[in-house]
């Protein structure tokens, strides 16, 4: 059998281990650790990663690789997987998207070891657990107050990525170029594939985010014949090959219409922005035909704020409006 390690961790058949990663220390000189779980199957196979609170509020991702971990699904028959739940710690204790310096760690990659925060914490993952693998799955949230229907989000130009979107069946794929600096960019430098799963609002859970995360993550993991049985989907994977977002015209009180997920068509009506004195009601129109895959749930906005991400698959061309 092939030799499989973590670092200088070396995982026999069948071993599970706890792996610790100092990142640094509070200025109360608390230390603070990023844990890693790996699990090696008994027969040989590929080594896929579960990353999750890359930014530290986004808790459905956390959920996802918790139950993955409470349930046992990570302890596959054949080949390794390594679950991250929490990579950014520092933001996981104060709520925060960020790390306590002000940067994202997922725009810090590939880190260096004496560079700012955000910085070393990309530097652990990118020396430590990116060599090790062959795939992974980043899971991420909706900002705050902004929903994400379950989706993929992957460069699909690249034949690899397609195939493991394919296999995870989101409701949602999203043709999505690499974010600059991003540990999906800098995997991809080194030859690792790594797809972005997006679910739910940033500090509430989502059972349906969460739920579609776990279903999706056994599906790819019977693909890459790690396991031999993953739940069906629920709803069929929609390609959506661009995407816009409808925005405020007006500042007040925006109340939708509309759920996540739901096809609107261009001009339809899907919500009204008011005045908290009454003075005005304006509706909002779709600008285009499309599925909503992102929605803001804050009621206060103003002028210019994102309302509605709208994503347009083939479908959406064939039947929405020649100037979509």
């Amino acid at each position: 059998m092939k030799e499989v390690s973590i670092g200088e961790h070396h995982l026999r058949p069948g071993e599970f281990k706890e792996i610790i990663i100092n990142i640094a220390r509070l200025p109360s000189r608390t230390q603070i650790d990023t844990p890693i779980y790996a699990y090696r199957g008994l027969e040989d196979g590929p080594v896929l990663a579960l990353t999750a609170g890359m930014h530290g509020d986004e808790i459905n991702g956390m959920e996802i690789v918790r139950r993955i971990l409470d349930i046992g699904h990570n302890r596959v028959k054949r080949g390794t997987v390594i679950c991250i739940p929490v990579i950014n710690i520092y933001g996981f204790l104060n709520y925060s998207r960020e790390v306590p310096d002000g940067k994202d760690v997922n725009r810090s990659f590939p880190g260096s070891k004496n560079g700012s925060l955000a910085s070393r914490v990309a530097y652990h993952i990118n020396h430590k657990v990116l060599p090790y693998i062959d795939y992974g799955v980043d899971f991420h949230t909706g900002g705050a107050m902004r929903t994400n229907y379950p989706q993929i989000r992957c460069v699909m130009a690249e034949e690899k990525n397609v195939e493991l979107a394919n296999a995870f069946h989101a409701p949602f794929t999203i043709d999505s170029p690499f974010r600059p600096h991003s540990i999906r960019q800098t995997a991809a430098k080194h030859g690792k594939s790594i797809i972005v799963y997006e679910g739910g609002e940033s500090l509430r859970f989502d059972q349906k985010a969460i739920e579609d995360g776990i279903d999706g993550t056994l599906r790819l993991m019977k693909h890459l014949h790690m396991i031999d049985w993953a739940p069906d989907p629920k709803e069929a994977n929609k390609i959506i090959w661009h995407s816009s977002w409808a925005r405020a015209h007006y500042a007040g009180l925006f109340q939708s219409a509309i759920s996540c997920g739901e096809l609107v068509h261009k001009n339809q009506i899907v919500g009204s922005i008011t005045d908290p004195f009454g003075e005005f009601k304006e509706p909002v129109k779709s600008p285009s035909t499309g599925y909503v895959v992102g929605l803001n749930n804050h009621p206060v906005v103003n002028a210019g704020d994102a309302l509605l991400h709208i994503g347009m698959d083939d479908y959406c061309k064939l039947t929405g409006d020649p100037e979509d």
